[in-house]
Parts: structure tokens; C-alpha cells; sequence
């Protein structure tokens, strides 16, 4: 059976909305269908850091579900996808998530990746972390999620934040086998650093 190429995006109160809002454009343009759930405080995020509307976000996606819509297909296991980013992810979220706390869509579609056992990767932003915090995501990562916060590359050299959110969404995408051509990659042609057998 093919796994559909279709992923479930999740964007949280957190900090740093442009990461869920370049990963729907990336996946977009990757010809991968996607189903939106966005929190009312990732509502409340984007009108403090983007000139963007919920409406251009969501028609970013080609389905957007609403966060209290617990019969949407994504909190079905049967509803096969390749499987869930959260970007960016709360500390809220997170917890949730860890305690199985299915308490929105968004948490809701979390578990069915997890117990499904599909990827499921979680851009947490939060710093510092406490130890609560770090119980949380060693938590997700044993039931077989990835932390994978997003952390700039310097050694890319990056000239602009649209360089510095491309690399963190490219590196992400990776971890689904989508290659997103957005990032420089070490070790070959176009990217920084050593070449093997040189240029």
C-alpha cells in the first residue's frame, strides 16, 4: 500500500510562524497535499508577525481544518498520511503531546502520528528550557517523535532571515525525504565545505 504523499501541518502560539507558513509553500510547491490546523493563539502570533491574514494562510493549504473539529479526517488513524510537522511548536503543545493529552486537533492529529507510527516532528520554540521542558521533549522522542527546533546554520553564511528560515524548513522536509532544494547542503557542489575528491 502507498503511503499518500499528504501532510498535516500544525502551527501553535508559538513564536516564529513564518517556519509553518514556508513549510505550506514548500510543500505546496512540492506537489504535496496538506491539511492545516491552526490554534487561536497561532492566530493571534501571526497578526504581531506577518502582514498575512488566517485566510492567505490557510489558502496556503489545500485543506484547512478548524482546532475544535475532532471528527476531521487528520484524528483518524485510518486517514493515511506521511505525517505531522508542528511549526512552530509551543511549549503547550509539546506537553500535551507528551502526556497524550489529545485536547485539540492539533495534539489530537499529534497522537494518531505517534501511535500510528508515523513521523512526527515538532519545531519547538522555547529557550530557556527548564527541566520540564526537556522531560517533555526526551518524552515525544522515546514514543518515536523528533525535537527539532529551529536552530540557524551559520556556516551557510546566510545573508537574510528568509535564508535563515529557508534552512531550518529544508532541513525538516529532509527528515520526510522531501527535498525542498531551499538549502545549501555540506560536502556537495553547491553548498559550503569540503567536497569529497575536491571541485
Amino acid at each position: 500500500m502507498t503511503t499518500p504523499r499528504r501532510m498535516i501541518v500544525g502551527l501553535s502560539g508559538a513564536t516564529g510562524i513564518i517556519y509553518g507558513i514556508r513549510i505550506l509553500e514548500a510543500l505546496q510547491s512540492l506537489g504535496v497535499e496538506t491539511h492545516l490546523v491552526m490554534t487561536k493563539t497561532a492566530e493571534i502570533t501571526l497578526a504581531y508577525e506577518s502582514d498575512m491574514k488566517v485566510a492567505d494562510v490557510k489558502a496556503l493549504a489545500s485543506h484547512s481544518h478548524r482546532i475544535d473539529d475532532m471528527a476531521a479526517a487528520p484524528s483518524s488513524g485510518s486517514f493515511r498520511t506521511m505525517g505531522m510537522i508542528v511549526a512552530p511548536c509551543s511549549v503547550r503543545c509539546l506537553s500535551e503531546i507528551a502526556t497524550g493529552v489529545g485536547a485539540n486537533l492539533l495534539t489530537r492529529s499529534a497522537d494518531v502520528c505517534l501511535k500510528e507510527r508515523r513521523r512526527l516532528v515538532l519545531m519547538v520554540r522555547e529557550t530557556p528550557l527548564h527541566l520540564g521542558h526537556i522531560r517533555h521533549m526526551a518524552t515525544v522522542t522515546e514514543m518515536g517523535g523528533i525535537i527539532a527546533p529551529p536552530v540557524p546554520a551559520f556556516y551557510t553564511r546566510p545573508q537574510s532571515i528568509d535564508d535563515i528560515v529557508n534552512h531550518a524548513v529544508g532541513r525538516v522536509l529532509d527528515l520526510f525525504d522531501l527535498d525542498s532544494e531551499m538549502i545549501a547542503r555540506w560536502g556537495e557542489p553547491d553548498g559550503s565545505g569540503p567536497v569529497p575528491g575536491g571541485r
